[in-house]
């Protein structure tokens, strides 16, 4: 049977790493399998109870950061270490589901690359963060060239020519579920309900979710761009129709220039297009800046993969 590597990004987990180690074990008693745990800068006990797991699990393997890099990095990190041929990526608060993933890996035997869970519902979650994400769903697949499925997760299993395949993406600013879809291969999506965390706190902010939707359109699209250019162009003709219904007004009529409201109305609204539009493009130049810097996508503070 094949090796099957579970890559499992933390950040203060401490409350649930252990619950999650005891529904693999039960889950997969029947298969080979190693569990890469990523702590990503945890500032609870989290690294200590994965050392804990690691002490008494011979197939468990742990890489701790020197800060918190966030998920993608973790995800990267995970999937350079993996060495089984199929790689599982999951969270560890078990809103992944482990049941699924004997199904997932009979998905691969079929000739599937990649079997990725999708959420159905959000049963649980707040309605603004359900409607943000069905809006950002909808939006990402509108504006780029990737058809992105509605409730797609980062919880899939692959095999090992698609985890190299997204390796070879190594830039620093990531968004994994677009990279995913962007390397391709066929990929069968396994529908289930939303769960909700088995402990603990989600890390997850509103305003967090929505600056990462923002990251993961600007990572895979250029329209934003486009669309400063057409906004440009669609109030500089308007602008200019308007000056000449002024001076033709006041020649005919001899009615001078009113509406200070209305002026003021219109230079704010413009100068918020300005605005709205240079940050567009300073987001991407940001993106750029970072690139160009080369810095590493994580930095280890100390593993135990080299003992294994």
């Amino acid at each position: 049977m094949d090796l099957l590597s579970i890559v499992v990004p933390c950040y203060n987990e401490e409350e649930s790493v252990e619950i999650f180690f005891d529904e693999i074990q039960k889950t997969l008693v029947d298969f080979d399998y190693e569990v890469i745990f990523i702590n990503d800068g945890s500032d609870d006990s989290t690294l200590e109870k994965i050392k804990n797991i690691a002490d008494s699990s011979p197939n468990v393997k742990y890489i701790s950061f020197s800060r918190n890099f966030g998920k993608e990095s973790a995800i990267y990190a995970g999937l350079v270490n993996a060495t089984g041929s199929l790689v599982c990526l999951m969270d560890a608060d078990l809103q992944h589901p482990p049941s699924l993933i004997p199904e997932m890996i009979d998905t691969i035997s079929e000739g599937y690359d990649v079997a990725a869970a999708r959420r159905v519902s959000k049963k649980g979650e707040p309605i603004v963060s359900t409607l943000g994400s069905k809006l950002f769903y909808k939006l990402f697949s509108a504006i780029s060239n990737l058809d992105l499925a509605e409730g797609a997760t980062d919880y899939r299993v692959m095999t090992r020519q698609v985890s190299d395949a997204v390796l070879q993406l190594s830039e620093y600013n990531r968004f994994s579920k677009g990279i995913f879809q962007w390397v391709g291969f066929k990929t069968k999506w396994i529908e289930y309900e939303n769960v909700e965390r088995v402990a603990g706190e989600t890390g997850w902010s509103l305003w967090q979710l929505f600056t990462y939707s923002i990251e993961g359109i600007i990572a895979f699209t250029t329209v934003p761009l486009s669309m400063s250019i057409v906004l440009g162009t669609i109030f500089s003709v308007f602008a200019f129709i308007y000056l000449v219904f002024i001076i033709v007004k006041y020649l005919l009529y001899s009615d001078p220039v009113q509406g200070f409201a209305t002026i003021m109305c219109a230079i704010l609204f413009l100068g918020g297009i300005q605005l709205l539009s240079i940050g567009i493009l300073g987001k991407y130049l940001e993106k750029t800046y970072k690139e160009t810097k080369n810095r590493p996508i994580f930095i280890v503070k100390e593993t135990n993969i080299d003992d294994r």
